[in-house]
């Protein structure tokens, strides 16, 4: 049984997710944080975060760096799935008590998804932590949060802010249960405050349940006298064309088990009051779009 959690490590501070469940870490204000950074990064980070450098192919230089640590969270990308296999290596010779791995979207553990070639990597890092857990190496958590809710609006893929354009996928009715970047954060916090409750386990969190229809009409909603065009996608030619070359359209396989039946975008349970995770109003769900339009 995991202990209280103190010293923690993140692995991948400057990308998408990274800033944001660094920021909450430092809110909290419970945790010593501690980054890894390459040699070769220019990044650097104010106090009180400390930063030691790295060599991610280095079992030596990564066991050195997670002594005395207590967690490691992981937004490591998963184009590098070797870089994240050797930080669980060293995690579990290390003495570290909890892992956080790259998962931070779908629900992983559904069976239509474990059988598409997207997330292969993040099965492969399920594997290993499965094992050390059950060898009593280390503990693990699978962060679910299903999509990013406001990076989709930023990156105009949720609907298409700067064209004013929206892609409905089979119709765009289906719901999906979508988070903030910030609550993501806030759930890893929630994780590191209740090791007990979330070990070797996968908790769901979200910020809103939306569909694509929902967030389209909400979005022409707030831009009256402005025109919109949509276009209806079938998930079923999504994963043709990727099916026919995986490594070219790898976002349809993602497309698919956001939009498709049966993937279980919309979660059918979920540990938001465990988390302290406060699901929006609809009323904060027209700010958030508002914010990008």
């Amino acid at each position: 049984m995991t202990t209280s959690i103190t010293n923690v490590v993140l692995a991948g501070a400057t990308g998408n997710l990274g800033p944001s469940i660094l920021e909450q870490l430092l809110l909290a204000g419970e945790f010593t944080v501690t980054v890894l950074v390459r040699k070769e990064s220019p990044h650097t980070f104010p106090p009180p975060i400390k930063t030691i450098t790295v060599d991610y192919e280095s079992l030596e230089s990564l066991t050195l760096a997670l002594s005395g640590q207590d967690a490691v969270i992981s937004t490591l990308p998963l184009t590098t799935p070797e870089k994240q296999l050797l930080l669980i290596e060293a995690a579990a010779k290390a003495g570290v008590k909890r892992f956080l791995p790259t998962e931070f979207g779908a629900d992983t553990r559904n069976a239509k998804v474990r059988q598409l070639p997207v997330f292969q990597t993040k099965f492969l890092a399920q594997d290993l932590l499965e094992k050390k857990a059950k060898e009593g190496r280390l503990t693990y958590t699978l962060v679910a949060n299903g999509p990013f809710f406001d990076w989709g609006l930023k990156i105009n893929w949720l609907v298409n802010v700067k064209d004013r354009r929206a892609i409905l996928y089979d119709g765009g009715h289906r719901k999906i249960s979508f988070s903030l970047l910030s609550d993501i954060g806030r759930a890893v916090v929630g994780v590191l405050k209740h090791p007990q409750e979330t070990e070797n386990r996968m908790v769901f969190v979200q910020s809103t349940v939306q569909s694509f229809k929902d967030v389209f009409e909400t979005a022409k909603k707030l831009t009256p006298g402005e025109k919109w065009t949509e276009e209806v996608v079938m998930v079923e030619d999504l994963l043709s064309s990727a099916r026919a070359d995986p490594e070219k359209f790898a976002m349809n396989f993602i497309n698919a088990i956001i939009a498709g039946e049966g993937y279980g975008s919309l979660f059918e349970k979920n540990d938001n009051e465990l988390l302290g995770i406060k699901e929006l109003t609809q009323e904060e769900v027209e700010e958030v779009v508002k914010k990008y339009l």
